[in-house]
């Protein structure tokens, strides 16, 4: 079949039978104005290949290959023309060919203990925001507070992903740490020595909680732990500790408690018979769902006990009465976390950073003077 000629430009006809099906393309010859979609024989549109981009290019597949996926071995006009005619087929790179390649699926896991948190909404909003910024898709498991899970997740997706951020992670340090010697890995609200972290400030927002109890004239205080794996709650009991003995408080821990609103009568239960004024607990979940059982035992919230939660999460606001909490940088969190990964992808990073963000003590109505 002869070339066509349209407003001086040459169109070569080119096909290229898949599947038993052929499939009809033209190369355009000097040319990097308005492409032909790729179709069928029988006319319908489809997905354009390869080919069909190397054929309407002029140039071999192995060089449109080559343009995508290891740009500085083409010469860099024949990429802007790949890449202009690729635009103009509606061509993208098959993300398993890519990986085959480059070694690489530009693509990030991000693992949190429980999806139905609040509080991973932050981390997960910054997390993606960031995986965006940097061309990289992000997706996301729920580990459901268990170690065995986490673990289980991690094998199964480092064969296909790039690395981890992973969020108030449950796993022992050796094995995080055995991890990260087949994935980049970057860890929240976690510190593990040698492993990329982002962790609170907790030194000075639990010094910001003892403070502001001291003040209203509390004499004591109650921690109420959660999981015992979780390295923030080993955190903010530390401290709380110190805080409080340099305050001349007396601080007590009870637990550990589920994290969630359904942890709360028990903890508050046993609040009761400790005849504690002040009660500071592992997350703003378990906080709230204290003040719910206080409330049906008819206890007031702050005049016989004050609560302060951890987290700031979305409802701590508009919960009654509204929830004195510690506020972190959730999202910078999550962000700063994808960026590490990123780092360590594109290049060995020796020494990971550990990156610590300001807390805040966000003050509401469910801490009060004692006995008010």
């Amino acid at each position: 079949m002869p070339g066509v000629r349209v407003d001086s430009w040459v169109l070569m006809p080119s096909s290229v039978e898949v599947a038993g099906v052929t499939w009809q393309a033209f190369a355009i010859l000097c040319h990097t104005g308005s492409m032909p979609r790729a179709r069928s024989r029988d006319g319908a549109r489809r997905r354009a290949t390869i080919t069909d981009v190397a054929a309407a290019a002029g140039v071999a597949a192995s060089t449109v290959s080559r343009a995508f996926t290891r740009p500085d071995r083409v010469n860099h006009r024949t990429r802007e023309h790949v890449l202009a005619v690729a635009a103009e087929l509606g061509y993208a790179p098959n993300p398993a060919a890519r990986a085959l390649e480059s070694g690489r699926t530009n693509t990030l896991a991000l693992l949190v203990p429980d999806i139905t948190n609040p509080y991973f909404s932050g981390v997960i909003k910054g997390a993606e925001r960031a995986a965006a910024a940097a061309g990289l898709t992000l997706v996301l498991g729920d580990t459901q507070e268990n170690p065995a899970t986490e673990e289980q997740l991690i094998r199964r997706l480092g064969p296909a992903v790039d690395g981890f951020v992973l969020s108030a992670s449950r796993l022992p340090d050796d094995e995080l740490r055995r991890a990260a010697e087949l994935n980049p890995i970057a860890l929240v609200n976690r510190a593990t020595p040698g492993l990329a972290c982002v962790v609170a400030d907790f030194d000075t927002g639990t010094r910001q909680i003892v403070d502001h109890l001291a003040s209203l004239g509390h004499e004591s205080l109650v921690f109420l732990g959660g999981p015992p794996e979780s390295w923030s709650g080993a955190r903010r009991w530390a401290g709380l500790r110190v805080a409080a003995e340099a305050r001349g408080l007396a601080a007590t821990r009870f637990g550990p408690y589920t994290p969630t609103l359904g942890g709360g009568p028990a903890a508050a239960d046993a609040v009761l018979a400790a005849g504690a004024t002040a009660v500071v607990a592992h997350n703003d979940m378990l906080a709230i769902g204290v003040m719910l059982r206080l409330a049906e035992r008819g206890v007031a919230v702050p005049d016989d006990v004050s609560v302060v939660g951890f987290d700031n999460i979305v409802g701590s606001d508009f919960c009654s009465p509204t929830l004195t909490t510690l506020a972190e940088r959730t999202e910078d969190a999550g962000a700063r976390a994808v960026e590490a990964v990123a780092a360590q992808v594109l290049s060995r990073v020796d020494d990971p950073p550990t990156r610590v963000l300001p807390t805040q003590l966000v003050v509401r109505r469910s801490t009060g003077v004692r006995g008010g």
